[in-house]
């Protein structure tokens, strides 16, 4: 949704007097005016105190005092951006409304009295941090940049690794009042058209006050799915990690204001992916995602089966009878389950909010008083907490974050069936979770593939880690321009 145009007029006065009031320059002490005057010609700078960059603007200034006389006659605007004004990112616009959410957005807006083009110099300045290494996504060999909350920095950090002419950054606004920057960026020789148009359309089409929670809102306005709890993107930190992507066909979004940049589509294989697979050498990368896939089956079949087998301790054979429960504790072990599972999200919300130099304390907290506490007062049996760590242990090895939470939502749900329905329902929770992943698509890309529909190559891929000179087809699901490499 845009505003509707207003055409700037000739009249300074009135130009400055509509930017004024819009601006609300007079309420709010960031946004400046400067009124100028050369040689009789009366112009005005207006510009966000905390956007500019002081350098730029007083050398601009300091240029147009050396003006001359001969210098503002004629087409006064042309002369001053084709020649005068020393600074790469010019523009004009005759749009005042425009003119307006421009100079929100950074760039100082330069009105020259009997002219109804004003000129747009883009001297912004975020205050932004350093790209240090994200937390979530760290490697031992490899980059330490990471995305910063700069759409443009981020963009440069992409391009620096991809130098190829196809290479497309489309820019694009959303937001009726946020006005957030944001831009497609992907291979126009590689990535699928189709999709590109999808995501363009329904960009566009978004229709919201803003974007508060940034590339997260996006996600739900343009693939929907809201009572799923699988992750239908892939957020990235790591410009080496985007550009891998890129390279494959993926198309990513990258949003100001955001340090993850969305990458779609993604099968569900993408979110158990790590970058460091890559950084050692294809055996090593193989067995190391071998033992996360395992990690990840282990945090969400674990507990089920183990409940389902303590339940009933007939279906163990002799040789495994140790599995069992010796001393069950006072509550239910399904209430012990339940508890024990709340509990470690509060310490997971407690470690998020809690100061680092705090850290160490709030761990001695939970180990001492969830841990040995709580088994000696009889709230929780020994095989609850064993099986209940590992358990976890298997989450925080999961490389998505929302990969890990919506594994453990299911956990929850299948430790609940099982309480209800025994074996039963142990096999029917197994079968609905195979059939919602095997039945998602992303766009047009099956959210199980390449087991379903099967296809070898790819199947053998996701499996193990596969030499990079090997690796000479591009994922087929994705649809890409050029399947080659």
């Amino acid at each position: 949704m845009t505003l509707d145009k207003k055409l700037a007029f000739r009249s300074y006065d009135k130009n400055v007097a509509y930017l004024k009031e819009q601006l609300a320059v007079d309420k709010s002490f960031d946004l400046i005016l400067l009124e100028l005057e050369f040689h009789g010609l009366r112009m005005a700078i207006f510009v966000v105190d905390a956007f500019a960059k002081d350098m730029s603007l007083t050398q601009i200034q300091r240029e147009l005092s050396r003006l001359k006389a001969e210098d503002l006659t004629g087409d006064v605007v042309k002369t001053l951006v084709k020649a005068k004004i020393p600074y790469i990112e010019l523009d004009t616009e005759t749009d005042l409304n425009e003119i307006v959410i421009q100079v929100l957005a950074g760039p100082a807006a330069l009105v020259v009295d009997g002219f109804s083009e004003v000129i747009l110099i883009d001297t912004r300045e975020y205050p932004i941090r350093g790209p240090e290494e994200p937390d979530t996504e760290q490697v031992i060999r490899g980059a330490r940049d990471g995305f910063v909350e700069t759409v443009v920095f981020n963009t440069g950090l992409i391009r620096r690794r991809v130098r190829d002419k196809s290479l497309r950054n489309e820019y694009i606004r959303v937001g009726v009042r946020s006005h957030t920057d944001m831009c497609i960026t992907y291979m126009e020789d590689l990535a699928d058209a189709k999709l590109v148009k999808y995501i363009r359309t329904a960009l566009e089409k978004i229709e919201t006050d803003g974007l508060p929670m940034g590339d997260k809102t996006l996600e739900e306005f343009i693939f929907g799915q809201h009572m799923n709890p699988y992750p239908l993107v892939r957020y990235t930190e790591r410009p080496d990690v985007a550009a891998s992507h890129l390279f494959e066909g993926h198309v990513l979004i990258v949003v100001d204001g955001s340090p993850s940049v969305i990458i779609t589509p993604t099968t569900y294989w993408h979110h158990l992916q790590h970058a460091e697979e890559y950084r050692q050498k294809p055996v090593i990368g193989s067995a190391l995602r071998l033992v996360r896939f395992l990690a990840v089956w282990v945090s969400i079949f674990l507990l089920p089966l183990w409940f389902l087998l303590a339940k009933n301790p007939d279906l163990l054979p002799a040789q495994l009878d140790y599995i069992g429960i010796e001393d069950a504790g006072r509550l239910p072990l399904i209430i012990q389950f339940l508890i024990a599972e709340a509990g470690i999200e509060m310490l997971r919300m407690a470690a998020i909010h809690t100061p680092s130099a705090l850290a160490t304390a709030l761990g001695l907290v939970a180990a001492i008083l969830i841990g040995e506490v709580a088994i000696e007062v009889g709230l929780f049996s020994y095989e609850v907490v064993l099986y209940l760590a590992v358990a976890v242990i298997g989450s925080f090895a999961t490389p998505s974050y929302e990969m890990g939470l919506a594994n453990r939502l299911v956990r929850v749900l299948l430790l609940i069936i099982v309480s209800v329905f025994n074996v039963p329902g142990f096999v029917f929770g197994i079968a609905m979770l195979l059939i919602l992943l095997t039945s998602m698509r992303v766009f047009e890309t099956p959210y199980f593939w390449p087991f379903i529909p099967f296809q070898w190559k790819g199947a053998r891929d996701v499996i193990l880690r596969a030499p990079m000179p090997l690796k000479n087809r591009r994922p087929r699901a994705i649809h890409p321009a050029d399947p080659d490499r």
